[in-house]
Order: C-alpha cells, then sequence, then structure tokens
C-alpha cells in the first residue's frame, strides 16, 4: 500500500491500488445557534442511540438519534472531543451531519459553570421533586449535560492535548 496525496501522520489518502483511495470523511456539527465543526476527518465516533457508532469513509448511510455523550472526531492522528447533547446523526458515505440539540468543542467548556450547574442541579433534586413532573425532568437533563461538560472538558485538560485545530472559521 502507497500513500499518495498527503504526507500527514494518520489516514490522509491512501492509495489502495487498483485506483481507489481511502478519502477522508466530510464532518459537520450544527445547533440552532450556530456551526460548532466542520472540516474532512478520518473517522468520527458518536454516542448514538443504541450505543457508541464508529464512522468511517463510505459508511453505509445511516440515520440515528443521539444521545448526551461525548463524540470524538479523529483528524491526521489528532482528536478533536466534544459535549453532545441529543440531536440527529445522518450519515452518508462522504458526509457525516449531526444535528444537535446542543454541543460545545471541549476547549469552549467553562469547567467552573459546569461545575456550579451540576450542584444547582443536585441541589435541586435533593429538594424532593415528584420524578415525574416536568420541573424534576428538566433538572436531571441539566444535571446530565452538566456532568457529560465536566467529563469532556477536565478530560482535554488531563490529556495535555495540543491546542484547538483550526476550524476554518
Amino acid at each position: 500500500m502507497s500513500k499518495s496525496q498527503s504526507s500527514e501522520p494518520g489516514f490522509g489518502n491512501w492509495d489502495l491500488g487498483f485506483g481507489i483511495f481511502f478519502m477522508p470523511i466530510r464532518c459537520e456539527i450544527v445547533t440552532q445557534e450556530r456551526i460548532v465543526y466542520a472540516d474532512d476527518v478520518d473517522m468520527v465516533v458518536a454516542p448514538g442511540r443504541d450505543g457508541v457508532l464508529g464512522i468511517l469513509p463510505h459508511h453505509a448511510p445511516l440515520l440515528t438519534t443521539l444521545q448526551f455523550g461525548e463524540l470524538l472526531v479523529r483528524k491526521d492522528g489528532q482528536e478533536q472531543s466534544f459535549a453532545i447533547g441529543g440531536g440527529v446523526l445522518e450519515v452518508r458515505p462522504d458526509k457525516v451531519t449531526v444535528l444537535a440539540d446542543a454541543a460545545e468543542m471541549a476547549d469552549e467548556i467553562d469547567l467552573a459553570r459546569a461545575g456550579e450547574a451540576r450542584q444547582r442541579a443536585e441541589e435541586l433534586l435533593a429538594q424532593g421533586l415528584p420524578p415525574g413532573s416536568d420541573r424534576f425532568a428538566e433538572i436531571e437533563n441539566a444535571l446530565k449535560r452538566s456532568t457529560l461538560r465536566l467529563k469532556v472538558g477536565q478530560k482535554k485538560r488531563r490529556s495535555g492535548a495540543p491546542p484547538p485545530m483550526d476550524m476554518g472559521h
């Protein structure tokens, strides 16, 4: 197998012989407010409804819902982490589109604010609201969201990862 058109580490563009090239897949992570991420990547790992999904270029078409969780994007041997608060994932052979209810890049997460939000949610739940109430569900979601944000943000800080990649916006 010989590498072609790319001298970067990672998958890049690989000549698999017979004129077949392994190309990156386009990944777009979008919320109602903004485009969180858009770039060509080697792999996407997403928190699907039925478990974690690993998506490579030329993946079979797929449409699924996302649960609260960490979404990883791998490009040239580097990982970029995102806290995803539910949404929809559409996969086509050349593109992954994430329409997220909420999404934050690990570098954007304010750990102090996330910690305060988790503490507030825990205190409100401790007051004994009825589990079937709308208010209970809102507080429970706030707790999930803040816990996820803390996990993703702290993992990024502990890893000593390099500065964020240029997202082109």
